[in-house]
């Protein structure tokens, strides 16, 4: 007996197939702009293909995979596309960069409920601005139409980046020594992590993003892109010596920096020695969150660690500011008699 219903197809669900490739013409040439010698073909194949670069003797991959979380839907509700992709490339790049290897390149994951041409663009658009201020290239990704899954109008991202070492430059912690200081550079903003509690306090404080705040608005310098350290830290390794470096997300200075320290050792931070973003002294206030649950929760103004010998400091901290990167010694390692490396605030 014959089938009197209408045939389905795959548009019947909302998804439209031609979409993908569509888009692919539109991003083309966004991705240019981050070729590196070492890529091989380009978009639109079923894997990406990339030689390693020339002149390593033990070349180590390191790899990295990180989201934006929470701070993509302040982008959304503002429609502020085109720098959510340099938040999710500096999430990867920077934990990479803290090994000491040099990011090679990058894919993104991107779904959505139906794509919007013009709206993936803009966020494809600021992926590769993240590459190119990484050196990163772009070499695929995925774009995924899940009608069901996302509310209309939502999206997700994911990002993984690969970067090589020398087996002997890798930064080891090891290399720390009790009297070591530590050189804070600065962060452009909450960069992408605490933004749960942001949304939270926003809520609380009946606040709109189209504030006007410290020169901007509010929503701008909640959504202000994630500092990319990359370049001037692949510098500085060039020239001068770096113990460790530690990169500064969710846990803050209080979690984080003890991912880089030995067994009896504490981080002895001095609050007052450098400058706290207004962005933060408003969340604090607005949000009455005590010091402690802002130290663990953002960078507060820190977005990277740089451990270094006292000897070393000077010539490092001018280096990182002729990089057009503020930066303050904000406290040394000392010896501790816990076992479990910790950070004190003073």
């Amino acid at each position: 007996m014959a089938n009197s219903k209408t045939p389905l197809t795959y548009r019947d669900a909302g998804v439209d197939i031609d979409t993908g490739n569509a888009l692919i013409d539109r991003i083309k040439p966004h991705t240019k702009r981050t070729v590196r010698p070492e890529v091989m073909g380009g978009l639109g194949g079923f894997g990406g293909l990339m030689a390693l670069p020339e002149g390593y003797k033990q070349p180590i991959l390191v790899s990295g995979t990180d989201g934006v979380g929470t701070k993509l839907k302040l982008a959304i509700e503002a429609e502020v596309y085109d720098t959510i992709g340099i938040d999710l490339v500096a999430m990867c790049v920077n934990d990479i960069i803290v090994t000491g290897a040099e990011p090679l390149f990058f894919l993104d994951y991107y779904a959505t409920a139906k794509l919007d041409n013009d709206v993936a663009e803009d966020v494809i658009k600021g992926i590769a601005d993240g590459c190119v201020q990484s050196g990163a290239a772009l070499i695929g990704g995925e774009t995924a139409e899940m009608p069901g899954m996302y509310a209309q109008g939502d999206f997700d991202l994911a990002g993984f980046s690969v970067g090589v070492v020398e087996k002997d430059e890798i930064l080891d912690p090891a290399n720390i020594k009790h009297g070591n200081v530590m050189i804070g550079l600065a962060s452009s903003g909450p960069h992408s992590n605490g933004y749960s509690l942001i949304r939270k306090v926003l809520e609380v404080s009946g606040a709109s993003l189209d504030d006007a705040f410290d020169g901007r608005t509010l929503g701008e310098a909640l959504i202000a892109p994630t500092q990319i350290y990359v370049k001037p830290i692949l510098a500085a390794l060039k020239k001068h010596k770096i113990n460790a470096l530690a990169h500064i997300t969710g846990g803050g200075l209080t979690e984080n920096i003890p991912r880089v320290m030995a067994k009896n050792s504490k981080g002895v931070i001095h609050l007052n020695s450098w400058k706290t973003p207004a962005v933060f002294d408003w969340l604090q206030t607005q949000g009455n969150i005590e010091e402690q649950e802002m130290l663990r929760t953002f960078n507060c103004g820190i977005g990277m660690i740089a451990v270094v010998d006292r000897g070393d400091a000077d010539a490092i901290q001018k280096h990182f500011k002729d990089s057009g990167i503020e930066n303050w010694v904000i406290g040394s390692i000392e010896s501790s008699i816990e076992t479990e490396p910790h950070i004190e605030y003073v």
